[in-house]
């Protein structure tokens, strides 16, 4: 008689195959493979700095910025969604390179008009946007920060001050933000840092990258209906 071994599988091997499962259906994926469409990706950079630009290089959105810089998203995005992007803050010889300031605003309207493309990049400038915004390794890679921008008002909700939650140079980042049912999440590299169950959620919107006087690079960009 042949006796059976029992079968164990690695509980890594769970987690990341559940990591990897479809979260909903695809509708909107950017491989930034060909020329940033100006109609698809709108850019507000700070008119100061003229060494400014966003553009696409090697399957990558690049933000190379002196100053501050949106580049938003062009589709309004409503109910449950989730967003991904692998995105890394590029220390090396550039001209604009500076540690600081990996941040995103989503599910993002202007309530007194309904063309949110009006600004001209100043961080000081969304501050009547309703949005909910991600600060990380803000002031200089020195805080992380969750936000909600409501009615003129920019709560902090939610905070870290120490090392493990700043950012590291040239690191990759698996970014997903998630808006489901009332509550928001993001998570980095699998790790959930920030939720928020919203009594007024934000349901509809658009996603932003945010920075400002640094060079970053995002790929994979993907969002999901859920």
């Amino acid at each position: 008689m042949v006796k059976l071994k029992k079968l164990f599988i690695p509980l890594f091997f769970i987690v990341s195959h559940s990591y990897a499962q479809t979260p909903g259906k695809l509708i909107y994926a950017d491989d930034f493979s060909k020329p940033l469409d100006p109609k698809t990706w709108i850019a507000e950079i700070e008119p100061a700095a003229n060494t400014s630009v966003v553009y696409t290089k090697n399957e990558s959105l690049i933000l190379d910025t002196k100053g501050g810089v949106t580049v938003w998203l062009n589709k309004v995005l409503t109910g449950n969604i989730q967003i991904e992007y692998d995105r890394v803050v590029l220390v090396d010889t550039g001209k604009n390179d500076r540690l600081s300031d990996f941040n995103q605003f989503w599910m993002a309207t202007d309530p007194h008009n309904p063309n949110l493309f009006t600004r001209n990049g100043k961080f000081e400038a969304y501050d009547d946007v309703n949005l909910y915004y991600v600060g990380m390794g803000g002031n200089t890679n020195k805080t992380t920060r969750f936000r909600k921008y409501f009615n003129g008002q920019k709560p902090l909700i939610q905070e870290y001050l120490d090392k493990p939650h700043m950012l590291q140079p040239n690191k990759t980042y698996h970014i997903k933000i998630v808006v489901n049912k009332g509550v928001t999440s993001f998570w980095v590299d699998g790790e959930r840092y920030f939720t928020y169950t919203d009594p007024t959620p934000l349901t509809s919107g658009y996603f932003g990258f945010r920075s400002t006087w640094s060079r970053q690079s995002v790929t994979n960009f993907k969002v999901y209906q859920l």
